[in-house]
This record gives C-alpha cells, structure tokens and sequence, in this order.
C-alpha cells in the first residue's frame, strides 16, 4: 500500500478566501428560462486580438472583419485605436472604403482620459453608426492597491469620462452615437458601487428608453462560479434607476472554466447582450465563446441568429488569422465532437438514426444536435468504433510506399479499404491498398489542371488554366496567402460556390531532385466535406491537383445524388 502524496508547502488553499455572496432576496433567474438570442457583440479584433502572441496583421483583421460580418454579427469592437496606429489605420479604412454594412455598428475601447478620448474620437470621423466604449476599474483591489483612490475618486474618473465623451460626440453630429460604460473588474466590485459609478455615468450621458447607453458588467477575470455571477447581475438590475434606458451588456471570461455558463445564467437574470469571441480566444483562458453560447441557444430551438452553419470556414479563418489551433474536443465545432469511438454508443446512434423521421424533433442517443447542421458527414459518426485495419493499412502504405497519410485521411480511407476486404473475404497486400487509395481520391476528370503563375509580391497572386472534359480552357485568377487560399479565392470568384479548406497535408515520396511531392486535402465544398489527393514532381502542382480531385469528387457526388434523385422520382408523366 502506497502512501498518499504530500502536496508541497507552496500549493496552499488557505492564503484564498472565497467570493462573499451577494445581498439578494426573493433571485428570480432560477426560475427564468431563456427564450431568444441576445444582442451579440464581438471583440475578436480588440480584446481576443490583444492576447495573441503575435497581433494580427492588417491584412489577417480584414480577414476576421469580413468572417464576422458573413456570419450576422452587428456590433464588433474593431480595436483600440488611440493605443495603436495599427487600430487607429484599421478604423479609418473601414470607414474610408466603405466596409461597413448597414446596420452594422463598430466599436472602440478608449481609457476614460482626454488625449485618448480625442483620439478615438478622430479615428471615428465619418462612420455612420459607432459605439464609443470607455472603461474604468472599480474593484476594491484595483482601487486600493493600483490607483490608491477612495470611493469617490474612482467615480470621479468614470464622470470626466463620461462627459468628455458626451462633449467630443456632439462635435461629430453626423454619427449616430452610442455610449459604452464598463465598469471594469465589476465582479471583483461591492454591488452598491457598482451600480452608484453607473447611475453617475447615466447621470452624464442622460440615456432615454429611445435612445439606451449600454452599462457592461465584465467579468474581467472570472473570480467565482456563475450562479454567484447571475446573482451579481440581477442585484445590479433590480438596484439600476433607469432600467429601461439601458442595454446590459455582460462580458465573462473563463478563468474558472465557467465563461459561457455565467453568460447563460446571465441572460436569466436580465442581460439583453453579451459580448465574446469566436472559439474564446482572449487573455488567459480566454473570452467567452459566442459559438458555443449561440449553439447551446440552437440546440434548445432558439434562433442564434447566426449563420453557424460553415464551422469548416470559420474555423479555417479563425486558424490563419490568429494561429492558434482549435482543439478536437471543443464544444460543438471540434473536429472529434460528433465522432463516438465506444461500440455501445455507435450501437445506440445507428439504431436511433434508423427511427429518426424528418418531421419530429431531433432525438439521437449521443448526438445533441443534428451534425449535418453543421456540414459534419454521418459517416464519420457511424464508422469511427472500426478501428481494427486503419493502422496496419497506414504501416504497409508507410513501408511499402513511402506514403504517410494524415490521420484524417486514413479515416477517409478506411471504409474503402473494408469495402474491397470484404469482397474478397480475405486479406489485402500493400500494392491492393495503394490502388484503392488512387482510385478513391483521385480525380483528373472533369477538370484537370494545364498550367498555372504564382506571383509573391505581398499577397500572393495565382493565375491557374483548367481544361473541362469537353477539351475547353477555363481561366482562373485569385489571391490568398498562399497557393491553396489564392486557388479557393480563384475558384469562388469563377462559380461563386463556397469552398474553404478543412485540412491539408503533404510530404515527399522519395528523396533527391527527381522526388515526387503527394499532397492530401479536405475541403468543405458547399457545405459538404469532400477530400482528394494528388502526385506531381512540383509541390504546389501536387497542391493544385489535390484540390481539383476534391473539387472533381465533389461534382461526381453531386451528379450522382443527382441521378438517384431523379430515379427516385420515376418518369414524368406527359
């Protein structure tokens, strides 16, 4: 019997005090339940910037605007502009080129100071629709220990920020303004405080039920669990004044875990709009993640009111703009998330798919919600427990061809492999492998690529010639940050599909100058996922034609399905 672990002197629970629990009698959000979307607010370009490694480009905050936009989102913090000329650029080229839809209103963060508030307010010059976000912390840390400020001395900030604000606006009537106040560590804040700083600001701004300001209550670092939170939310609205002259804007993060927990319970008790991230990134572990609070929303029949339909693309986006990769297991998009590897649960899922009728609400075993919602493939669901064969056919493929398949592939792979063993009722040789991945994934017909340029000056610049079946040339022409982006540009330029890449591999198939490249690819493709492979002495040739025999399966599928279709409907009475 082995003794138990002593913890080290430094691990020690007794130096942390738990949160005091706020003064709230008769709390009404346990009983609520929520039953629409919330306002959404991004702050990927501003807060979920911040916290990456390297800050985006101004080329990759084009990228993540125009994705946030496409997928229905109206209000998004687009930077800190009078703290970066990087921010303060972007600003200006948003509104100087006409990036700003209608109905679409940007956001700025501005510390409650003079020369910054004049600042952002010179960034803003033209916009149509603008929400100016000024903050100040009011914790009884911050306050004591950072600013070494009493009470008053902190409101005091909050109200010259507030009137500077309300002064610089009516210097620029052309704008439709709206007023943002954060008081910031309000988690960390006495709730009497709290709402004493933000009646003062509403005392400034003089909000209407016409015309709302927006009091954002952040849970700059998470500090306790969510119920404590949704307490600390209601005890604020129940105390505001104005209720109705304000829009309450939550904004958690997850440091305990619990971001888009304390959210939900949030909007119970009375929060109209939340602010978030795309996949949670931002500081420490991150913002809350407004994919999974809208699907949670969605799986419940709730409109998110968020096109979530393409997480492929959002994720690929997300991926290049931020180079931060998204786990297998996150919640609702992850790549593993719908894929059940335990015998029983396959089991349960087949056997529920089979009872499932269109016409009665979603009840799958295991399955929250319908992965097809999402772009997800039931194959990938219903073949995942077959494991037996997928590593002695990547080993041979390995030994025997050099040819060392990505793990997506060989899932891909594996249900032809089993198709063809069957058939034969017997075993399957290195060289009967290999001519099955060939024939499975690789497609020259009905396009096939003749040649193509690549341009590497600044974004780079692909013109490719493809040539149909029927012998005709078809041109193309894109750009992206590499070869595969420049071609997906190219191509919905051409047929104004939607394509996005899913995952990507390559390697060399031998060694020295006369090496062959093979190069693997999956690609979303009008919301389908679709995967081709190809071979070529040069790597982005390889790279191409492993895209066009994706894109090739792609158009056989759907003339197949097509065909089926059209049996199915038998002949056309005339």
């Amino acid at each position: 019997m082995t003794a138990a672990s002593t913890p080290s002197a430094a691990f020690d629970h007794t130096k942390y005090r738990p949160v005091t629990p706020v003064a709230l009698t008769d709390r009404q959000w346990p009983s609520r339940t929520v039953t629409q979307a919330p306002l959404w607010a991004s702050v990927d370009l501003r807060d979920g910037n911040q916290a990456l490694l390297e800050p985006m480009t101004v080329e990759q905050k084009k990228l993540m605007w125009k994705l946030l936009v496409k997928i229905g989102l109206k209000e998004i913090e687009v930077g800190f502009p009078s703290a970066s000329q990087l921010d303060f650029d972007f600003v200006r080229w948003l509104i100087e080129e006409d990036q700003v839809p209608e109905g679409v209103s940007i956001q700025v963060l501005v510390q409650a100071r003079e020369h910054l508030i004049a600042r952002t307010f010179e960034s803003l010059v033209g916009a149509r629709d603008a929400v100016v976000h000024v903050y100040n912390s009011t914790s009884t840390v911050q306050r004591e220990r950072v600013f070494e400020m009493d009470r008053d001395g902190i409101k005091a900030i909050a109200v010259e920020g507030a009137q500077l604000v309300k002064d610089y606006a009516e210097r620029y009537p052309d704008t439709n303004w709206v007023f943002q106040y954060s008081p910031e560590s309000f988690t960390s804040t006495e709730m009497d405080y709290a709402v004493e700083v933000c009646e003062a600001v509403m005392d400034v701004w003089q909000p209407t039920p016409e015309k709302r300001c927006i009091l954002n209550l952040p849970a700059t670092v998470e500090v306790g669990p969510a119920n404590h939170f949704a307490d600390q939310v209601e005890y604020f609205i129940k105390h505001l004044s104005r209720r109705d002259c304000a829009i309450i804007s939550l904004h958690t993060h997850n440091d305990r875990g619990g971001a888009a927990a304390a959210a939900e319970l949030g909007l119970l008790a009375g929060a109209d709009r939340i602010e978030g991230t795309l996949l949670g990134n931002g500081e420490r572990t991150g913002n809350m993640d407004l994919i999974t609070l809208a699907m949670n929303l969605y799986s419940q029949g709730i409109d998110p009111e968020l096109d979530l339909s393409n997480p492929d693309e959002i994720i690929q986006v997300y991926t290049e703009c931020t180079n931060l990769p998204v786990h297998p297991r996150h919640p609702w998009v992850g790549e593993l998330v719908y894929t059940a590897f335990s015998g029983s649960h396959q089991d349960a899922i087949r056997k529920c798919l089979k009872k499932q009728q269109p016409d009665e609400p979603w009840q799958v075993a295991y399955l929250p919600i319908d992965p097809q919602d999402l772009g997800r493939d039931f194959q990938a669901v219903i073949r995942v427990n077959s494991q037996s064969g997928k590593g002695g056919m990547a080993f041979l493929l390995e030994r025997d061809h050099g040819i060392s398949l990505p793990r997506w592939m060989s899932l891909e792979l594996a249900p032809h492999v089993q198709k063809a063993s069957e058939q034969v009722s017997g075993e399957l040789s290195s060289d009967q492998i290999r001519a099955i991945l060939d024939a499975s994934f690789k497609r020259e017909a009905p396009l096939s690529l003749k040649g193509y340029r690549l341009d590497r000056e600044g974004a780079e610049q692909l013109t490719a010639t493809l040539v149909d079946d029927k012998g005709e040339q078809i041109a193309l022409a894109g750009e992206g940050n590499g070869a595969i982006s420049a071609f997906m540009d190219a191509w919905q330029r051409h047929t104004g599909s939607t394509v996005s890449v899913v995952d990507y591999g390559e390697h060399a198939l031998g060694e020295g100058s006369d090496a062959v490249a093979v190069a693997f690819v999956m690609l979303n493709l009008d919301g389908k996922r679709v995967c081709g492979m190809a071979e070529d002495g040069d790597t982005v040739s390889a790279s191409l034609k492993a895209v066009l025999s994706a894109v090739n399966r792609g158009l056989e599928s759907s003339a197949r399905s097509e065909a089926e279709r059209a049996e199915e409907a038998g002949p056309v009475a005339v």
